[in-house]
């Protein structure tokens, strides 16, 4: 594979350090493993929903944490305690436990979760502060200079 070097960014774009970091973090990490499939999906313009396949789990098996702008998914499976071993002849549904991580951008806030039919559901939505927002500036005819 390829690999870029991104310490150009670093010394053109001023106050944008965390972008390259975080291009340079993704760059450098190894693949996240496949299981459980997961669905990104824009539902408006600052509402988005995850929806991950977690077959055979129940709500007190997972848990959601989201800190400093990552959001983890964690499923761990209850210990039976079956003294027969099961037997399959073929085996397609992963009762395994799993880890996901996804990155959120600045101001991304989880609204809530739902577990139904297998699918779990995390909704998401940026709230951007308002003193961030773009504001319109009026154009008077004083002149600033002479103090009024």
């Amino acid at each position: 594979m390829r690999t870029v070097d991104l310490s150009p960014l670093y010394r053109s774009f001023i106050g944008f350090d965390h972008l390259a970091s975080l291009m340079d973090a993704a760059a450098r990490t190894d693949k996240q493993p496949s299981f459980p499939p997961y669905n990104i999906e824009a539902l408006d313009k600052d509402k988005y929903r995850i929806t991950m396949a977690v077959a055979g789990f129940s709500d007190n098996e997972l848990t959601i944490e989201s800190e400093n702008n990552t959001l983890k998914v964690t499923g761990e499976k209850a210990e039976k305690g079956e003294t027969q071993e099961r037997k399959f002849i073929h085996q397609g549904i992963a009762e395994r436990n799993f880890e996901r991580k996804f990155q959120l951008g600045d101001h991304v806030k989880v609204l809530g979760a739902d577990l139904a039919n297998g699918l779990l559901s995390i909704d998401l939505e940026r709230e951007i502060p308002e003193a961030l927002k773009p504001r319109k500036i009026e154009i008077g005819s004083g002149n600033l200079l002479e103090g009024k």
